[in-house]
Formats: structure tokens, sequence, C-alpha cells
């Protein structure tokens, strides 16, 4: 049987998955033992003992400065500016896929625009937006917002115009308004793809996130790894960073059976 032809069963495909997180853990523990042998100060390296001791630290105990719990005080925080930016990327992103995509009177500006848009680096703009809206949230939220909308628009865009063209001909013959065809027609078959699209800028939305928490903050998971920078404190950054990662696997995760169940006709949702 040809390579290209060869399925694992479920039990293989179980360890497959397993596999290169296995390798990657015991390769980062195997150096970390061997480092920590020769020098036992060292902290590059740090043990899992060492992870533990710091998590417990900032999870379960109050800080004594604040008396808040810094791990999930940094985690409302951050994920609080995630979740506005996304929701307004999201509605802006759609209202511009659709009239790009859908009315031609709005899509010959539109469409150029967002393109030019969409190809400038959004950290480039960052002290842009820290002299626009202050140091405050909303230039947190606003990195987001213009990082990943013109990218969610232009998606949007292509897949409205994807749409066959039966079917908006069809709607009109059978008395539908332009309004009418938006809401019935072209809605429906943007609103699953616009998940699925929130899905592919997660991780831009985070990458933005955290430089801006990182350059002018007072908590937040980015804030957080770049104030323990300085001490060299890797027993904090690395289980930060993997708790970054587990959250948003896991917005990823919820994204994904949000588009199964609301919308299972559409293919993208079987992916």
């Amino acid at each position: 049987m040809r390579l290209i032809n060869r399925h694992p069963d479920r039990p293989s495909r179980l360890l497959l998955v397993i596999l290169p997180f296995a390798l990657v853990l015991f390769a980062y523990f195997m150096g970390s033992a061997e480092r920590l042998t020769d020098n036992p100060n060292d902290k590059l390296l740090p043990s899992a003992v060492q992870m533990t001791d710091a998590v417990k630290r900032l999870a379960f105990t109050a800080d004594l400065r604040s008396g808040e719990y810094l791990l999930w005080q940094d985690t409302g925080a951050s994920l609080q500016r995630l979740a506005i930016g996304l929701g307004i990327s999201a509605l802006a992103g759609l209202c511009l896929g659709i009239a790009a995509g859908t009315l031609p009177l709005f899509g010959a500006p539109l469409s150029p625009l967002l393109t030019v848009l969409s190809m400038v680096p959004p950290l480039a703009i960052l002290p842009i937006l820290f002299i626009v809206f202050g140091l405050g949230e909303w230039s947190k939220v606003m990195l987001i917002v213009i990082g990943i909308t013109p990218c969610l628009a232009r998606d949007l865009e292509q897949r409205a115009r994807e749409i066959p063209v039966e079917l908006l001909i069809k709607a009109q013959t059978l008395g539908a308004s332009t309004w009418t065809v938006i809401l019935r027609v072209v809605l429906p078959q943007l609103l699953p793809r616009l998940l699925i699209s929130l899905r592919l800028m997660l991780g831009s939305a985070w990458l933005f996130l955290i430089a801006a928490e990182a350059i002018a903050s007072t908590d937040g998971l980015g804030y957080r790894i770049f104030l323990v920078r300085r001490y060299l404190a890797m027993d904090v950054i690395l289980p930060y960073v993997v708790w970054i990662t587990l959250l948003a696997w896991l917005m990823d995760w919820g994204l994904k059976r949000l588009t199964q169940r609301a919308f299972p006709w559409y293919e993208g949702a079987r992916a």
C-alpha cells in the first residue's frame, strides 16, 4: 500500500499525537538535569520542581504588595482585552466583508483599501496607538482590532464572492430586496467562515496582545513575562508561555466545537 493511502487507527493516532510532545519534554528535562547537575543555580532550564513552586507562588499565594493572586489577575486582564478585541474585529470584519464582497459599489473602494491595510505591520503603528488612545486599555484592544480586522474582512469578502450567483438570482427572482439577500443568503454563508477565520487569527491576536502588554501595562500575561525577564526567571516565564498556549488551544477548540454544532452543514466545520 502506498504511504499516501495509509491512515493510522485510533490507538496509533493517539500515540502519534503524544509522541512529539513527549520527545520535547524528554529532551528538555534531560538538558535541565544536566545543567543543574553542573550548576545548581542555573536559571536557563529550570526543573519541574522549580516551575511547580513558581506556579504555586503565583497562582495560590496572594501577592504581599497587592493581595492579588497574580496568575489569575494576569489571566483575567489578558482575556478581557482579547475578548473585546476579537469581538470588535469579528463584527467589523463581517460588515466590511459583506460590503466588499456583495455590493459592487462598496467593493470597488473597499477591496483595495483592505488589501493595503492588511499589509501594514500592526506592531509598527503601536507607538501611534499609544499617542492616540493613551497607555490604557483601548490602545491594546485597538492593536488587536487593527491587526486582524483587515485579514478577517478580506477572507470573508472572498467567501462572499464564492457564493453561487444562482442563489442570489433566485432570491431576487422571488422578490428579495438587497437587505433580504444579505440577511437570508449571504450572512448564513459567512457566519461559519467567520468562526473559522477567527480560529486562524487567534495566534496573531495573542501576539499583538502580548506585545502591547509588554510595552505599556501594569498587569496581564505579557506584562508579567517581560517584567520577570530582567531576573532571568525562566521558572516563571516557561509556565506562563505554556499557560498562554493552553488558553489559545482551548479557545481554538471552543470555536471549532461551536462551528460544528451551529453549522454542521458547512463543509469547513468538519475540518
